[in-house]
């Protein structure tokens, strides 16, 4: 079998390299080792989480803002098996829908473990052992649930997110280890269907990484809704009992024991390399597990390119699919290019968190001079005829050139609100530019405007 382009991993960024590189005209072949097409992301992490965090969304609102809408349910209940059932034929739709762009694309679909063995030779182990020649490589492997030493995720008890989206029963205390993304997003799910949720993060504050400010600030909002914080304590044992689990963790000055049926172990993810073959063609891993490329996102070995998780950078899935399309386009000769920097982060929460560009901390570390508009959602029509007035937008701008540097947001809808500030910083847009545009009423964009204006010169008008 040979083709022009192999790709190695089919989640994201591997299906979508797949697509662009046949949109070119390039004989493309795509290996995976699972029986289902789409990665982590389609199968056990971004469509499933998000089915779940809609349908306990639903519940969450029917349970506390239907009376004052006027709403009047006398009996409710979660059916959590048809939750599950309706879970799963969201990812089985998305599943079929990236099998027909396979073959809409010509795209062939090889099923196994790839493993490269030498310069443009890939074996295929699986149901039946083939070999492939290819002029070009691209890994698009991903990543897997990050562990702590001497600590056994079985998936009954003790569970790693794909664990915590395939539950048979509603925990009656889920203690999450880890305050990241996956932790946030997948507390909200269990704590709006009713279960006591408790966060262990070792840090001082939630979501690392992002703006300082929108981690305090869903620390506030989390607690209002019934969540137990516990920062800044490291965990120093996880017991498992059978049908109970003990956490142990230290803080900086006392101890705690945490005692639930369930613990989600939240802590980061690891590139997943396993069974690729690297060491037959010279790539070695850095000390985070990551193939290091150029660039070109190319590896050190010639032609043999690498995306999304296993390489540095944010472990996103739309960084992977940009990475896929930047592969797919440097093969064929074009000159594309990524700006990381307007790469945006979403948790979906409830309210939403989403931020691109610089944090404030990082301006302050660079020694950067800059302004900071910021504006609240309780001050916006649309956020409080929706019930929804938790949060704000935050413009950091060049204190100089009024250039928007970074924008963060933590709010309903801000998972698509951000994509306002990542098209102006695109397009090298100033705090003035927005502050002049202008914005549909009554909306949530509105606050996005109010923050730029608050930005220059302090002029926000409904605050």
């Amino acid at each position: 079998m040979k083709f022009d382009v192999t790709i190695i991993g089919s989640g994201p960024g591997g299906y979508v390299a797949a697509i662009r590189c046949a949109q070119l005209g390039l004989k493309t072949a795509i290996i995976e080792k699972e029986n289902t097409l789409g990665g982590t992301c389609l199968n056990v992490g971004c469509i499933p989480s998000k089915a779940l965090l809609d349908s306990s969304e639903k519940f969450y609102e029917a349970q506390h803002k239907f009376a004052k809408h006027g709403i009047d349910i006398s009996k409710m209940q979660v059916n959590f098996p048809q939750m599950m059932a309706r879970k799963q034929e969201v990812v089985d739709q998305m599943v079929n829908g990236v099998n027909f762009l396979m073959k809409k694309n010509q795209i062939e679909v090889i099923k196994g473990l790839g493993t490269i063995v030498g310069k443009n030779h890939i074996k295929v182990s699986g149901e039946k052992e083939q070999s492939i020649q290819t002029n070009k490589i691209i890994i698009a492997t991903g990543s897997e649930s990050g562990r702590l030493p001497n600590l056994e995720i079985d998936e009954k008890r003790i569970l790693s997110s794909t664990g915590a989206l395939a539950l048979k029963e509603i925990p009656k205390h889920l203690i999450v280890i880890g305050g990241g993304v996956i932790g946030l997003e997948l507390s909200s799910v269990y704590n709006r269907l009713g279960s006591k949720v408790s966060i262990v993060e070792y840090a001082d504050a939630l979501i690392g990484g992002m703006d300082m400010s929108l981690g305090k600030e869903m620390a506030k909002i989390m607690k209002k809704q019934g969540v137990k914080l516990y920062l800044g304590h490291a965990v120093t044992e996880v017991k498992n009992e059978g049908s109970q689990i003990i956490v142990l963790a230290k803080g900086e000055k006392s101890e705690m024991k945490l005692e639930g049926d369930y613990c989600l172990v939240s802590v980061g993810r690891k590139p997943y390399t396993e069974g690729l073959g690297l060491e037959n063609i010279g790539i070695e891993l850095d000390g985070r597990g990551r193939i290091s490329v150029d660039q070109q996102l190319q590896t050190k070995a010639d032609g043999v390119y690498a995306i999304g998780d296993v390489i540095k950078g944010a472990m996103l899935a739309h960084k992977a699919e940009e990475e896929g399309v930047f592969v797919a386009e440097t093969i064929a000769g074009q000159k594309p290019h990524i700006n990381y920097n307007l790469i945006p982060g979403v948790v979906y929460t409830w309210p939403e968190i989403a931020g691109v560009g610089q944090t404030e901390e990082q301006l302050k570390e660079n020694k950067q001079a800059y302004k900071v508009g910021q504006f609240p959602f309780r001050a916006n029509g649309r956020a409080v005829a929706g019930m929804d007035p938790e949060g704000f937008v935050k413009i950091l701008s060049d204190q100089n050139t009024d250039e928007i540097l970074g924008v963060h947001i933590i709010g309903a809808r801000a998972a698509d609100m951000i994509m306002e500030a990542v098209t102006a910083m695109e397009f090298r847009a100033s705090a003035e530019d927005i502050a002049r545009i202008s914005h549909a009423h009554p909306t949530t964009s509105e606050v996005i405007k109010e923050a730029a204006l608050a930005a220059t010169e302090n002029r926000a008008l409904h605050n």
